[in-house]
C-alpha cells in the first residue's frame, strides 16, 4: 500500500512539474485591425501594448498586429498620438482577436521650453544629418527607376446628420442608408460610399531630362454618375499620388506644404525625439514627432522614423496631419501615411502610401465628403532607363484595361479587399439603379459639361442659349457635337444662332479628323458667320467660356460681322511641343463707324476688309499632362514650369481678294512657382511686334475693362479702345502671401482671408502710318475712331492688392491706376470677382 502510494505522488509531482513545463512554454496569441472611427481606414504605427509594461507591437501600414506573449494580462491598450487611447477586456484564450477603433483626440499645442544653459534639442542633431543626406537618399538621384503599382480610391459622404436624411434625394436611398451602419463599426461614424476604382499600373521614371510614364494595365471604377470609366481611369494611377517629401516643398490640393524635413525645417517646427532605437522592418529608427511652430502655417504635425547613421538617417516611415487651422477651404483635414522601402542603390522609394483628405460640409444641412487613396509598389528596378521616345505619353490606358473579372483581382491586388470594401462595389451599383439617382446625375452633368447626350450627339452648351445685345437684341442659340460613340476619328459640331432685331442668322460648322493619338496629331476645317467684336477677338487671348457668354450681354463694343473660314493641322512632334498651321480667311465688315484708306490709292475710303492669313504657331510646356475625354485632351498642368508660346501671321495680300500683306510676331511665357515661405509668385510676359501698315483691327488692341468685375485677361483700369500698339510688352505679375500675413492677426485668422498684391504693365507704340491709315473724321465730318500714340510716352501702369477667400468664394480688388491720369478715366475702382481655390 505504501508503495503505491509513493508512486501516487510520485507520478502527481511529475505531473505538475510537467504541467508547470507546458504552462511556461504557452504562447498567447492576440490578432486584431485599428481603425480610424472618422474614416474607417487601418490605422499604421499605433502601439498595441499590455498597459503598465513595456510589452507590446505595432500595426503594419493596413493597421493590422500581430502581438505573441508568453503571459496575458487582463487588457490591451491601443494608442497614437493625436488620438485618444483605449482599452479592451482580454479574455484567458491562447488565440483571440481584438480590433480598435480609434477617436481623433482634441489637439493641443505643446509649450516650448527655451533654455539658457546651452541645451539643444537632441532631435536637431538628427534632423541635421537627415538633410545632410538628402542628396543620398532621394529617389531623385537615381538615373531611373520603375515598379509595378496598386492603387485604390474611395470617395464616401459623411457626417451624414438628421437633417441630411431628410433631403429628398436622400429619402429616396433610405434603404441603402439603413444598411451602412455595418460599415461603421462600434465606434465608427456612418458614411456613404459613393465612388470606388482600383488601378494596376506600371510606372516609370527617368532623370534628366525628367520624364514619367505611368501604363495603366488594368482598372476597375464603380462611382455614382460614372458610365464610361476609360476619362476617369487615367487619372486613378498613381502618377497623381506622388508625395516626396524628400523636396522643401510639397504641392497637395493646389497648395503647398512645408516638408518635416526640408532644408529650412528649423524655420517652421518643433521636434521632440520619443524613441532612439526603435525597430521598423528590421531597422533601427528614430522616432521622431513635430508640430508646426505657428498652427496657421501651411506644415504638418506628425511623426517620423528616420534610420540610423548605418543607414543615413534616412526617411523611413511618416505620418502627417494637416488640419482646419490651415486655411483651406472645405477641407477639415489631411492625412498621408507613408513608408518608403531601400533601394539597390540607397535611394528610398515609397512603397505604401495612404491618403485621407477629409472634406467638410458647406452647409449645416449638408454633408460632408472623405476622399480615401491607397497605393501600394512592389517589384522596384533601378537604373534601367528606357529609350527617350518610350516617355513621349506620360499615361497610357491599355486598350484592355477595362476589361477583367474578379479572378483576375484577387490575384493581382497587393493587399486584399475588406468585407466592408467589398460591399461598396454593390452598394454603388444599387443606388446607380434608383431613378431618382439617374436624374440628378443627368442634371449634374449637365450643369458640369454644358451638354446633354442624346445618342451619338451631344447637344449644348446651354451657356450660349440666350443673350440680348444693343445689335442682336434677343438672341436665340443651339449647337451640337458628336461624341465617341459617333466614330472615334472623326468629330462633327456646330451652333446656329438667330437676332430678332437685326433678323439675321448666324452660324458655326467645324469638322476634326483625329489622324493620331500618338503622337497627337489633329485636322480640321471649318466655316462661320457671326457677330465678333475688337479686342475680344484676339489670337492672344484665350478667353473662357464664361467670358465669351457675358460679353454677348449688353452694348457690344466695336461689333462687326464676321464670316470666316479656317483649315488646321496641329500636332505634337515632342511631348510638351505643340505645332498649329493654320489657313484663315475672313470678312470684316463693321456694324459700327469704321473707315480706313485703301493701300496703294489716293485716299480712297473703304468700310470693310478681306484678310488670307497663314499662322505658325508653337507651344512648348514640358512635362505637360493630357488625359484623353473621348475625342478630346484635357490638359492637367505642367506643375511649377513655365508655358511658352510663339506665334507668327502672314498676311497675303490678293489671296482670295485679300486686301492686306502683313507681318505679326507675337509671344508669351507664363509661369507660377514657390517663393519659399513667402508664398506663391504668377508672372505673364507677352509681346508683339507688327512691322507692316494695316488697320488698328489687325493690330493689338489692348483690352480694358469698364465693368465693376474683374476680368484677369484685361487690363482692368484701362478704358476700351484707349491703347492700340504695333509693338508692344506686357507683364502682370500677381503674388499670393498664402496666409503669410493675416494668419498672424488672431481675429483675422478666424475668417480664413488671404491677401494678394499684384500689379500689370504695358509698353508699347504705334508708328504715324498705323494711325494715318484711319480718317480722322468720316466723309460728313463725323469722328472716326482711331489709335493715338499715347504709349509712346511712358509705360501704361496700375497696381492693386486684396483679400480673396471671402465667404471661401469671393476676391475683391482694390486698383489704382499710376500714370495717364489726365484723361476723363477712373484712378481707382474696386471690382469684385469670384474664385474658387481650395
Amino acid at each position: 500500500m505504501k508503495i503505491i502510494l509513493y508512486y501516487k505522488y510520485r507520478f502527481l509531482l511529475l505531473f505538475l512539474c510537467f504541467g508547470s513545463f507546458i504552462s511556461n512554454g504557452q504562447q498567447y496569441v492576440i490578432t486584431g485591425k485599428v481603425t480610424d472611427s472618422d474614416t474607417g481606414e487601418g490605422m499604421p504605427f499605433v502601439n498595441v501594448y499590455f498597459p503598465g509594461s513595456n510589452k507590446g507591437t505595432s500595426t503594419n501600414f493596413e493597421g493590422y498586429y500581430k502581438f505573441v506573449s508568453p503571459t496575458i494580462s487582463d487588457s490591451l491598450a491601443a494608442s497614437s498620438i493625436g488620438y485618444e487611447t483605449k482599452l479592451k477586456a482580454l479574455s484567458q484564450k491562447s488565440v483571440q482577436e481584438v480590433n480598435f477603433q480609434l477617436i481623433a483626440a482634441a489637439t493641443t499645442l505643446r509649450a516650448v521650453e527655451i533654455s539658457s544653459d546651452g541645451y539643444e534639442n537632441p532631435a536637431w542633431e538628427i534632423l541635421r544629418n537627415v538633410v545632410e543626406n538628402k542628396p543620398r537618399n532621394d529617389k531623385q538621384r537615381l538615373e531611373a527607376y520603375e515598379y509595378d503599382s496598386y492603387t485604390k480610391i474611395e470617395v464616401d459622404v459623411d457626417n451624414i446628420t438628421d437633417k441630411f436624411r431628410e433631403k429628398k434625394l436622400v429619402k429616396k436611398i433610405t434603404n441603402v442608408l439603413d444598411s451602412i451602419q455595418q460599415l461603421a463599426g462600434e465606434d465608427g461614424k456612418p458614411i456613404l460610399p459613393i465612388f470606388i476604382s482600383e488601378t494596376i499600373s506600371k510606372v516609370y521614371y527617368k532623370e534628366n531630362p525628367q520624364r514619367k510614364r505611368e501604363d495603366i494595365l488594368k482598372t476597375k471604377v464603380s462611382g455614382i454618375g460614372v458610365t464610361d470609366g476609360s476619362t476617369i481611369s487615367q487619372i486613378l494611377g498613381s502618377s497623381f499620388q506622388e508625395y516626396n517629401f524628400y523636396k522643401n516643398w510639397m504641392n497637395i490640393v493646389e497648395k503647398d506644404f512645408v516638408s518635416p524635413i526640408s532644408d529650412s525645417w528649423k524655420l517652421f517646427y518643433e521636434y521632440d525625439l520619443l524613441s532612439f532605437d526603435e525597430k521598423v522592418g528590421g531597422v533601427n529608427c528614430y522616432k521622431i514627432s513635430f508640430e508646426p511652430k505657428r498652427p496657421e502655417d501651411l506644415a504638418f504635425t506628425g511623426t517620423m522614423w528616420i534610420t540610423d547613421s548605418l543607414n543615413h538617417y534616412a526617411l523611413k516611415q511618416v505620418e502627417v496631419t494637416v488640419s482646419k487651422e490651415a486655411n483651406l477651404n472645405f477641407v477639415e483635414k489631411i492625412k498621408i501615411q507613408q513608408e518608403l522601402g531601400e533601394s539597390d542603390e540607397e535611394a528610398w522609394l515609397p512603397i505604401k502610401t495612404r491618403v485621407i483628405i477629409d472634406i467638410g460640409e458647406v452647409r449645416n444641412d449638408w454633408a460632408g465628403m472623405l476622399a480615401k487613396f491607397y497605393i501600394s509598389n512592389e517589384n522596384i528596378v533601378v537604373n534601367q532607363p528606357k529609350e527617350a521616345k518610350f516617355y513621349d505619353q506620360e499615361i497610357v490606358l491599355d486598350e484592355m484595361a477595362l476589361v477583367s473579372d474578379d479572378s483576375y483581382w484577387n490575384e493581382a491586388r497587393h493587399d486584399p479587399l475588406s468585407e466592408a470594401e467589398l460591399n461598396v462595389y454593390h452598394m454603388i451599383d444599387t443606388m446607380n439603379n434608383l431613378p431618382a439617382v439617374k436624374t440628378y446625375v443627368d442634371i449634374a452633368n449637365l450643369a458640369i459639361n454644358g451638354y446633354q447626350k442624346v445618342g451619338m450627339v451631344d447637344i449644348g452648351p446651354y451657356l450660349y442659349v440666350y443673350s440680348n445685345n444693343n445689335i442682336e437684341g434677343h438672341r436665340l442659340q443651339m449647337g451640337m457635337k458628336t461624341n465617341i460613340g459617333f466614330s472615334r476619328k472623326f468629330v462633327v459640331k456646330g451652333y446656329g444662332a438667330y437676332g430678332f432685331t437685326d433678323k439675321k442668322f448666324k452660324y458655326k460648322a467645324e469638322f476634326n479628323y483625329i489622324a493620331s493619338r500618338k503622337p497627337w496629331t489633329v485636322v480640321g476645317i471649318s466655316r462661320s458667320e457671326d457677330i465678333n467684336q475688337v479686342g475680344i477677338f484676339n489670337d492672344n487671348l484665350n478667353n473662357t467660356a464664361l467670358f465669351t457668354a457675358f460679353t454677348s450681354f449688353g452694348k457690344l463694343r466695336q461689333p462687326f460681322l464676321h464670316p470666316m473660314n479656317k483649315v488646321w493641322v496641329l500636332t505634337e512632334v515632342l511631348p510638351g511641343f505643340q505645332q498649329r498651321l493654320t489657313f484663315r480667311h475672313r470678312d470684316f465688315l463693321p456694324l459700327y463707324k469704321f473707315e480706313y484708306y485703301k493701300p496703294g490709292t489716293d485716299l480712297v475710303r473703304e468700310s470693310s476688309y478681306t484678310v488670307s492669313e497663314l499662322i505658325f504657331e508653337a507651344r512648348l510646356a514640358i512635362g505637360e499632362t493630357f488625359i484623353q475625354n473621348d475625342n478630346e485632351r484635357i490638359s492637367l498642368g505642367n506643375g511649377n514650369r513655365p508655358v511658352l508660346t510663339l506665334r507668327y501671321t502672314y498676311g497675303m495680300d490678293g489671296v482670295l481678294n485679300s486686301d492686306f500683306g502683313y507681318h505679326r510676331f507675337d509671344g508669351s511665357i507664363s509661369q507660377s512657382f514657390r517663393v519659399g515661405a513667402l508664398g506663391r509668385l504668377q508672372y505673364d510676359l507677352a509681346g508683339g511686334y507688327i512691322p507692316s501698315s494695316v488697320p488698328y483691327p489687325l493690330l493689338e488692341t489692348h483690352l480694358g475693362n469698364e465693368s465693376i468685375f474683374l476680368n484677369g485677361a484685361s487690363f482692368n483700369m484701362m478704358d476700351y479702345f484707349e491703347f492700340v500698339s504695333d509693338k508692344y510688352t506686357s507683364l502682370g505679375l500677381i503674388h499670393r502671401f498664402d496666409g503669410l500675413l493675416l494668419n498672424r492677426i488672431p481675429l483675422m485668422r478666424k475668417l480664413n482671408w488671404r491677401v494678394f498684391v499684384q500689379g500689370k504693365a504695358l509698353w508699347g507704340s504705334v508708328r504715324q502710318d498705323n494711325i494715318d491709315i484711319i480718317p480722322s473724321t468720316d466723309e460728313l465730318g463725323n469722328p472716326v475712331p482711331r489709335p493715338t500714340k499715347a504709349l509712346d510716352i511712358e509705360p501704361y501702369m496700375e497696381v492693386g492688392y486684396g483679400i480673396e477667400n471671402i465667404f471661401r468664394l469671393i476676391r475683391v480688388d482694390f486698383l489704382h491706376r499710376l500714370n495717364y491720369l489726365d484723361r476723363e478715366t477712373s484712378h481707382f475702382a474696386i471690382k469684385v470677382s469670384t474664385q474658387f481655390r481650395l
